[in-house]
């Protein structure tokens, strides 16, 4: 507890970190909040995903019945190892030929199906921005720096 009343939980904070990359993931439209449209989206490769499997997803989440899953909804609801494992099936989902590595190709397909199309240079700084080159594409790791680093601006 410090003097002002207030806790501040290290832990919580690197959890929301970890958490965010995903929500950006999953968050297509990039309002700021996880809607029925985006869910669809996200889960459009998953048969199983049902109309009604996301609406018991956004019921789930969906603390101030608003609708939409805002995200501290979705922390109080994600553990960050679950955020890991949905970080990992958006990779494999980029990764078009299986080769571990997210090439120019890759991200750009991807980033077009999720709604955010973007110009070749715009996709070159994403790289560049998780400490690759276009040749090399770019690994998990490196994709989660990029979501990290661009998880604040606007259009990706």
């Amino acid at each position: 507890m410090c003097p002002t009343g207030l806790h501040v939980n290290r832990n919580l904070a690197a959890q929301s970190a970890e958490i965010r990359p995903a929500f950006d993931v999953i968050d297509a439209d990039r309002d700021g909040r996880i809607s029925r449209d985006d869910l669809r989206s996200f889960f459009s490769r998953f048969p199983a995903a049902s109309d009604d499997v996301i609406a018991a997803m956004i019921s789930a989440a969906d603390a101030d019945r608003n609708g939409f899953v805002e995200f501290e909804e979705f922390e109080s609801v994600l553990p960050a190892a679950a955020a890991g494992g949905m970080m990992d099936e958006a990779f494999r989902m980029m990764d078009r030929d299986g080769d571990g590595r997210v090439g120019f190709e890759d991200l750009k397909a991807y980033l077009s199906w999720a709604g955010m199309p973007t110009d070749d240079e715009d996709v070159r700084e994403m790289i560049r921005s998780g400490g690759c080159d276009e040749a090399s594409g770019v690994g998990f790791d490196d994709l989660l720096r990029i979501l990290a680093v661009d998880s604040g601006k606007s259009g990706w």
